[in-house]
């Protein structure tokens, strides 16, 4: 009995030994099975994050990489000889993710040291966000590039796009314009032909400008300005009798690949869209209204003894004569006494008539949306008449005011000005010439303006074998108080060869400063006069004049017949 007992027992026991081991299998089965579950767990949340979570982080990166490196290119803007003005070209651009940046800190330290304009802080908190995918700076330069490749930082990545490059810099910002980094145009052609642009194509947009004429005029008022220590100015150089902006200046300007980093007034076209009192440029108008609408006499004489008083009003003049003048007496010595009484006679609604004619009363018509309204008096009354006539008391732009006189310069014919070198031709066919002033009117303001300039106020424009004429301007700006004589908008417009003109110059400068040189004068004739003098000499070649001697030895020159009509007495 015992002994059946202890087998029983024993039998027990060993059935619970094979069960302990038994179970520890099972444990351990458990075990690796729970590991692969685990594993697979892992990588079916790793392909949900890269195919779902990382598809989602780059929503809207992906399309847009899509567009920048698809598609066509934007097209081409070239000047009007065929030199590259704006193209599109393949750039790399930067982008973080953030995830792969262990060290923050350092990594902002270094982009800031390849990119100095980059703010440390704002770089810092891009790299601190919490998606996978930031700019850090778009459209590198290939030395930019390169610079960041050697940083070595696994969390700094490239993406190919596309962008606008300039190759002539800032020399004609204000009229080819820029885009912005997504290739959208934002002002001057950019913007107004942006949906032509977009569409690509083989053929480039050609503009009117010449960017030789350009880089001369851009030298030129940028060294007056300078020399003068003014606040800046415009310029332009017109084909008068096409209407082609052969070139057209704003200065301060600035770099079209960084717009963003320049202030608004360097982005301000003070050409097309800033609009100024020009003073006595305007009297190239007035005194073309007498001529046309009165047939006044170049005989006539103006009592320029005394100051003009009507009511409270008193018109000087700024370099006083104190004597009966002749008409071109009157014009080359750019008296306002003279302008504000041919206002007078010719009537305020038939001066109003004649400077709507010219088209100095609407914006003007042009292919960019920069353009500028002119300011006129709320109330036009006789006394507005009178000061109009010598420039002041409306204001307008400096490129309005050129082709206003190129249409009295070139024969009388209305100028309609373009930067196309192929201007499209408009629905019904060509646009009719529109007369503004007789050819004889138009011939006896040429003669007078080449006497401005050989006996007068633009004696300085004058270069010889090239028979200069024009008109010198100096207008007082609005201050506070009123006229503030101490800051002066100083203008010159002028035309060559003057006794059959094909092309015109107009130059403005901003509240310049009389130097020891000008004897502290600021005016047009110290300032705008020889500025545009020097434009003409080095333009003149370029676009086929070539120097003549011979009419100024013969005596035929355009102004010779007018000074049997000045008097040196009263």
């Amino acid at each position: 009995m015992n002994s059946f007992f202890r087998f029983h027992r024993r039998i027990l026991k060993m059935q619970g030994v094979r069960r302990g081991a038994l179970d520890h299998a099972r444990a351990r089965v458990m075990i690796i099975s729970a590991t692969f579950a685990l594993f697979y767990i892992f990588i079916a949340v790793r392909a949900f994050d890269l195919s779902i979570i990382q598809y989602r982080v780059n929503d809207g990166v992906e399309p847009y990489v899509a567009a920048a490196t698809g598609g066509t290119y934007r097209a081409d803007i070239v000047d009007r000889n065929g030199v590259l003005l704006a193209r599109t070209l393949e750039t790399a651009s930067l982008y973080a993710d953030p995830k792969m940046i262990p060290d923050p800190e350092s990594v902002a330290r270094d982009i800031v040291g390849v990119f100095g304009d980059l703010s440390f802080d704002d770089v810092l908190a891009l790299l601190r966000r919490q998606n996978r995918f930031v700019w850090v700076r778009r459209n590198l330069t290939p030395q930019e590039q390169y610079d960041v490749l050697r940083l070595g930082h696994p969390g700094l990545s490239f993406i190919a796009e596309r962008s606008r490059v300039y190759p002539q810099g800032h020399l004609a910002a204000h009229l080819v314009g820029y885009t912005d980094v997504d290739g959208r145009g934002l002002a001057g052609i950019e913007r107004s032909f942006d949906e032509f642009l977009a569409k690509g194509g083989q053929k480039p947009l050609a503009l009117s400008l010449d960017i030789r004429l350009q880089h001369i005029l851009h030298r030129e008022l940028s060294a007056a300005i300078q020399k003068f220590s003014a606040q800046g100015g415009a310029g332009a150089i017109i084909d008068i009798a096409t209407g082609d902006v052969l070139a057209g200046v704003s200065l301060p300007d600035f770099d079209p690949h960084a717009p963003g980093q320049s202030n608004a007034e360097n982005r301000f076209n003070k050409l097309t869209l800033g609009v100024y009192e020009l003073g006595s440029t305007f009297k190239v108008f007035s005194t073309a209204a007498a001529l046309e609408k009165l047939d006044l006499s170049m005989a006539h004489r103006f009592d320029a003894r005394e100051p003009l008083q009507r009511g409270r009003f008193r018109v000087s003049d700024f370099h006083p004569q104190k004597r009966v003048l002749s008409l071109p007496e009157s014009f080359m010595h750019s008296s306002n006494i003279a302008s504000a009484l041919i206002g007078e006679m010719v009537g305020t609604q038939a001066l109003k008539d004649f400077y709507s004619d010219l088209g100095l009363f609407t914006p003007m018509a042009l292919e960019i949306r920069e353009i500028g309204r002119p300011l006129l008096p709320p109330r036009w009354r006789e006394i507005n008449t009178l000061t109009a006539a010598y420039g002041h008391g409306i204001a307008v732009t400096p490129l309005q005011m050129m082709v206003a006189a190129a249409g009295i310069a070139n024969g009388g014919i209305r100028v309609e000005p373009t930067l196309l070198y192929d201007r499209p031709v408009r629905e019904g066919g060509s646009v009719p010439d529109v007369r503004i002033v007789s050819e004889r009117t138009a011939h006896r303001m040429r003669q007078l303006m080449r006497l401005a300039v050989t006996d007068g106020t633009g004696r300085q424009a004058d270069i010889p074998g090239y028979r200069v004429g024009g008109k010198t301007g100096t207008a007082e700006k609005i201050g506070e108080r009123g006229y503030d004589r101490r800051r002066l908008i100083s203008s010159f417009v002028g035309f060559f060869p003057m006794e059959a003109p094909r092309s015109g110059v107009f130059v403005m400068v901003d509240e310049p400063r009389g130097t020891r040189e000008t004897f502290g004068y600021a005016t047009g004739g110290w300032v705008a006069a020889p500025t545009a003098g020097r434009i003409i000499n080095a333009m003149a070649p370029l676009v086929g004049v070539e120097p003549d001697f011979a009419l100024s030895q013969d005596g035929r020159d355009p102004s010779a017949s007018l000074k049997r009509y000045i008097s040196h007495g009263e």
